[in-house]
């Protein structure tokens, strides 16, 4: 990337999302101390959505959410707009609590795609949501064993209705250069994140819950949050905070900040789009180790994301979304190879954020009944969807936990109480997650280099050492 090139699209200022939508008005911070009978620490997906959902089920109950910059400044308004079915630690669960009880887990996510459509259209959420599905491509010998090996192993957690496309199909779908075959889901959906977590927002206080921003949390304890501005006490906390998490006192290596960056295209003109097809708006991934994801936004733009600089040392997260110019260069070098006819086409935008990675890659929910202490989250990149589904088991394991309700299906799902070991200290941490990434990143040149039809052995190990398998 030339030097100028910097001066050609914005860098940062929170997301793309945010710039074409806009800002939300400032809410008030927390007046002083306060009471409620649940507070909510996170003012994104997990947070609001289960602020929504105990509200809906109990309109009596005093919910407070503390944010502390503004609703969805974290990966909420970040991300890549994957509405999808995709849930992490399927396969642990698997093996820890059999696998009817994964299945049981991964129906759960495929409900929960049409039950955020079905709550967009009943609270009068335009966002942009198209149901698509999801389409992943291979476009090596190895890329294409895994797509299949991938796609068998779905079905046996019960996704019939998947489809397996060769060369020719892929190509009537989308044209991506070198694809050899593609998988699809209908389980999943194109959204804009801004314009749902700005609605969910409006809807949560049209409920009468109390929200305040610019409230950073610094310590959460049994029965209160405290923050700058006085204490909230109440009998059940629920810490919602995702990425953020290690900037709480004493989660430092709860859950590791992974960062993940993105760009989007000025639209296309319609000769362009002509070129490419992608007419059903599916969201794009690809089985490469180190993957990528896009979608084909509504006003006809491609927003494209992977891994940048994976991890900053000691948990830190990024400043307002600014990316590097290398991580912009090398995510636009992705999209031309998939789509060499959009070369020269221009980067509007470029941002990045965190998402919370548990050491064993697990989502995960939990209620600890003595403290009142819950959180949600740990969702590894696939937490459009998977929030919702967090926010219902929540709201199941406070309403049970007070007698408002019994057992249900939910608070059932294998990945409650999941419990995982912490990250290992700096400088561990920072040299094995680039590590990793450099790993990952190794084995996809080589696969794209030898042709080989199996994964690469580098790959494998990484996924050892990563504690993915």
């Amino acid at each position: 990337m030339d030097p100028s090139a910097s001066s050609r699209f914005v860098n940062g200022g929170v997301s793309f999302w945010y710039a074409q939508d806009g800002l939300p008005a400032p809410r008030e911070p927390l007046p002083g101390d306060a009471a409620a009978d649940v507070v909510i620490v996170g003012g994104g997906y997990t947070g609001l959505w289960t602020a929504y959902y105990l509200k809906k089920a109990d309109p009596a109950l005093r919910i407070t959410v503390l944010e502390q910059k503004f609703c969805g400044y974290g990966a909420s308004g970040r991300n890549g707009g994957w509405l999808y079915n995709g849930v992490a630690g399927r396969d642990r669960y698997a093996r820890l609590h059999g696998h009817d009880a994964a299945v049981r887990l991964q129906r759960a996510m495929n409900d929960t795609v049409a039950e955020v459509v079905r709550v967009a259209a009943e609270e009068g959420i335009d966002a942009d949501i198209h149901r698509g599905g999801v389409l992943e491509v291979a476009r090596t010998p190895a890329q294409s064993a895994r797509l299949r090996a991938f796609h068998e192993h779905e079905l046996s957690y019960g996704e019939q209705d998947r489809e397996l496309y060769g060369a020719r199909e892929t190509a009537e779908r989308i044209r991506v250069a070198g694809a050899v075959g593609s998988a699809w889901t209908p389980h999943g959906a194109r959204v804009h994140p801004v314009k749902l977590v700005k609605g969910l927002a409006a809807a949560v206080e049209r409920l009468g819950v109390s929200v305040h921003e610019s409230t950073p949390v610094t310590e959460i304890r049994p029965g209160r949050a405290v923050t700058p501005y006085g204490t909230v006490r109440a009998p059940y906390v629920l810490r919602c905070t995702e990425g953020f998490t290690a900037a709480l006192k004493g989660q430092r290596r709860t859950w590791l900040p992974m960062n993940s960056s993105m760009i989007v295209t000025e639209p296309l003109t319609d000769a362009r789009w002509a070129d490419i097809g992608w007419a059903g708006r599916e969201t794009l991934g690809d089985m490469a180790h180190a993957y990528m994801y896009a979608q084909r936004t509504a006003d006809g733009r491609i927003a494209l994301g992977g891994r940048g600089v994976p991890y900053r040392f000691g948990s830190r997260t990024d400043n307002d979304g600014r990316t590097r110019e290398a991580t912009v260069e090398a995510l636009q070098e992705v999209l031309t190879r998939f789509f060499p006819s959009l070369t020269g086409v221009r980067v509007a935008h470029a941002w990045s954020g965190v998402l919370g990675v548990p050491r064993d890659w697990c989502a995960t929910v939990t209620l600890d009944r003595a403290t009142g202490l819950g959180w949600a989250g740990g969702y590894v990149g696939s937490g459009v969807a998977t929030a919702n589904l967090a926010a219902r088991t929540l709201r199941d394991l406070v309403r049970l936990d007070s007698g408002g309700a019994g057992p249900t299906a939910l608070t059932a799902l294998p990945w409650v109480g999941h419990r995982v070991r912490r990250w290992e200290p700096e400088p561990l941490r920072w040299l094995g997650v680039h590590g990793l990434y450099a790993t990952y990143r190794a084995a996809d040149r080589r696969e794209l280099t030898t042709h080989a039809a199996g994964s690469s052995r580098l790959a494998r190990v990484a996924d050892r050492v990563a504690g993915r398998t």
